[in-house]
């Protein structure tokens, strides 16, 4: 169930990737919070299965098919998802992959860099789209799906790690480009999961001495000993920055295992500018 006291009625989301994995879980909960959720993603007959899964709950959602890294067709989605729920107040970027797996010098170029225009330019294309509507009506919320692969090292992941630590300071930019405006930016990690990518990844035959092999080996062992987050967590947070209650809090790098009140409270004390964002320590 959605987080208690969350009331998303009268508000229009879009979820990238909403196709599967946390990308659904996103979707189904924002729609029982009582938000019209427009689902995007390339897959049009995966998305009518997300779309089935919401209005079978009595939600109310639209299917666009879009690829995120071509412009014009995510204009065109944007202006077609509008047209049928209404101006969007809530952009979830969610769509992105995991790229190659190896060694930077043994990794294909083109697939590496593929990487980076469906983690960075797809959220930024989608950006670029709404956020004139946000800024003129002066209200809205971003919120881009990160990990902690952008702020700790992840070898053999380059393309990702790398890509998603661009994304974390594309919104941190972002954020202070729009806060006069009354839109809010934020990063969030949803924990290390079991779905979507993980499930992917280790649905593939690899050797095990490979670098797709031994990262393989340790989502195993995450997965084993634990370690693995419920998306319904992912998605309680995810409401809770819908919600508006931690606008004071835009442009921060979250995850799912922080006190989202907490952190308001020291930012709110201190007003340090600096709080859990991207920066070079002294």
């Amino acid at each position: 169930m959605p987080v208690e006291g969350i009331d998303l009625r009268g508000k229009t989301a879009l979820v990238t990737g909403a196709s599967g994995g946390i990308g659904r879980v996103f979707a189904q909960y924002l729609a029982r919070a009582g938000a019209a959720v427009a689902l995007t993603a390339r897959s049009l007959p995966r998305l009518n299965e997300t779309l089935d899964l919401i209005r079978g709950e009595g939600g109310k959602a639209v299917a666009v098919a879009f690829d995120v890294i071509n412009q014009e067709a995510v204009n065109q989605g944007i202006r077609q998802a509008e047209e049928t729920l209404g101006p969007i107040d809530l952009l979830v970027n969610n769509a992105g992959e995991g790229g190659p797996i190896d060694n930077a010098w043994d990794t294909n170029p083109a697939q590496w860099w593929h990487t980076f225009e469906l983690n960075v330019l797809g959220p930024f294309l989608c950006a670029h789209a709404i956020l004139p509507g946000m800024v003129s009506r002066r209200g809205g919320t971003i919120v881009n799906i990160a990990s902690h692969a952008g702020v700790y090292r992840w070898p053999s992941c380059s393309a990702y790690s790398a890509s998603k630590a661009a994304l974390i300071k594309f919104s941190e930019n972002l954020a202070m480009e729009a806060k006069e405006h009354n839109v809010s930016v934020f990063t969030l990690h949803p924990g290390l999961l079991a779905i979507g990518m993980t499930e992917s990844l280790l649905a593939l035959e690899t050797q095990p001495d490979s670098p797709t092999g031994q990262v393989a080996e340790w989502f195993r062992r995450q997965i084993a000993g634990g370690r693995t987050v419920p998306p319904e967590r992912g998605a309680g947070a995810l409401l809770a920055l819908a919600s508006g209650r931690y606008s004071s809090l835009s442009g921060c790098y979250l995850t799912v295992d922080d006190d989202l009140d907490a952190l308001a409270a020291r930012m709110n004390d201190n007003q340090d500018g600096d709080l859990l964002m991207l920066r070079l320590r002294k």
